[in-house]
């Protein structure tokens, strides 16, 4: 039998909050992290709106040393795995640290560290280039970290599905646990993919909004959306075997329940347009799950701000849910955040945690009007409401979608 999961932990590191009570409430008071860019000189680039971090001193986290042999998204994971290992209570000191692991996803690893080997070896030659480069900059990086410092001698993986990595990475971590293979895996998502590479291979795809107004850059499910705006930052959750976590006394925030995948194998960067591949990875969750179609209330969206996204995913939810559709809130946390890329499942999944756990859901910001074809209940203005099951959907480029599935824990 498949053994039950909860989440006893969370820790985030968002543009509108460096802590998961700073996410919530920035989430809850509709506040939005956007800017210019200050991480270098953006004269040049179309872009010029983004999602940084903000006053993000890795020392808060991580000690001098090791924080200088860490590159920023592996930063933004380790402060996220503090927060959430420290709001677990998890004693790795009296747990087997091989039946503890760590599954955190990055779609890109560390563009800044390329960056900065290449001009290395354009200035100053070949042999200059540091050492510390390739154990800086590979994507695997942030879990290993992360299971050094804790001990966490269990798997130990990083799954890359482009934007939907953090999703599949939580629903991976479920899935070690769900049947035996794991007792406790730290799960979740990271990324720091605002560089001049980052930047302007996005904007090569028009991918990213043309709007330079913070207050209308990102605005999903809007008629007036023009692209996603780039954000970075980390989400991580502790999923626990039900047994387990009660067993330790730890606070169950909601229980794990369900995990959908598909592919559309049509397009690199495309969704196919029917909505078929994100439709069967929601429905693959809820059959995962137990649950029936018409027992989901709310949904945040991957919702992303682009054209086609928010189209397909709109026609996604409908072919999954039939006339229920038009019954479930569905949200976009990128409204606030911008899109996280690799993390943003994980801080999604995070913000679903909140909702049930508060029966509050946010507003989509920015929302004024959609398009004919967008007749949902896209939250406009938030609202209060008991959510017992949630999903969260990723959709990545090469095709991949995620879904997982939570629900409000009760004894059974």
């Amino acid at each position: 039998m498949k053994r039950r999961v909860v989440i006893t932990g969370m820790g985030a590191i968002t543009p509108i909050g460096l802590s998961v009570k700073e996410y919530w409430e920035g989430l809850k008071e509709g506040r939005h992290g956007f800017g210019p860019i200050t991480q270098f000189d953006a004269e040049g680039y179309k872009c010029k709106v983004v999602g940084e971090v903000k006053n993000f001193d890795a020392k808060n986290y991580i000690d001098p040393k090791s924080a200088r042999r860490m590159a920023r998204f592996t930063q933004f994971a380790m402060a996220a795995a503090k927060e959430a290992i420290e709001d677990s209570g998890l004693d790795m000191s009296v747990e087997d640290p091989y039946r503890a692991g760590t599954c955190i996803g990055s779609g890109v690893g560390s563009l800044q560290e390329i960056e900065g080997a290449y001009d290395k070896i354009i200035t100053k030659g070949p042999l200059r280039v540091s050492p510390f480069v390739v154990p800086m900059m590979i994507s695997n990086i942030a879990a290993g970290n992360i299971a050094i410092r804790y001990g966490l001698k269990g798997k130990s993986i990083d799954v890359v599905t482009a934007c939907a990595s953090g999703t599949n990475s939580i629903g991976e971590a479920f899935r070690t646990i769900q049947y035996g293979d794991a007792d406790v895996m730290v799960a979740g998502g990271t990324e720091a993919a605002i560089t001049p590479i980052g930047i302007s291979t996005f904007d090569s795809l028009t991918a990213l909004t043309s709007s330079t107004d913070p207050d209308r850059c990102s605005i999903p499910f809007d008629k007036e959306r023009s692209g996603f705006v780039l954000g970075e930052g980390a989400g991580v959750v502790i999923l626990e075997e039900l047994e387990h976590a009660k067993k330790r006394g730890a606070k169950i925030y909601a229980e794990l329940c369900g995990y959908g995948c598909s592919s559309d194998a049509y397009h690199i960067t495309a969704p196919e347009e029917s909505g078929e591949g994100p439709a069967t990875a929601m429905l693959n969750a809820v059959r995962d799950a137990g649950v029936k179609p018409e027992d989901v209330q709310y949904i945040n969206a991957h919702g992303t701000s682009t054209h086609l996204n928010d189209l397909v995913e709109t026609r996604a939810i409908k072919r999954a849910f039939g006339e229920h559709a038009k019954d479930i809130k569905i949200n976009s946390t990128k409204s606030m955040t911008g899109h996280l890329l690799g993390a943003a499942g994980a801080i999604e999944c995070i913000a679903c945690v909140k909702t049930i756990e508060e029966g509050y859901i946010h507003r989509t910001r920015g929302l004024v009007e959609s398009e004919e074809e967008l007749d949902l209940d896209y939250c406009k203005e938030p609202c209060e409401r008991n959510v017992d099951c949630a999903i969260s959907n990723s959709l990545g480029f090469g095709g991949h979608n995620a879904c997982i599935l939570l629900q409000s824990y009760k004894e059974r």
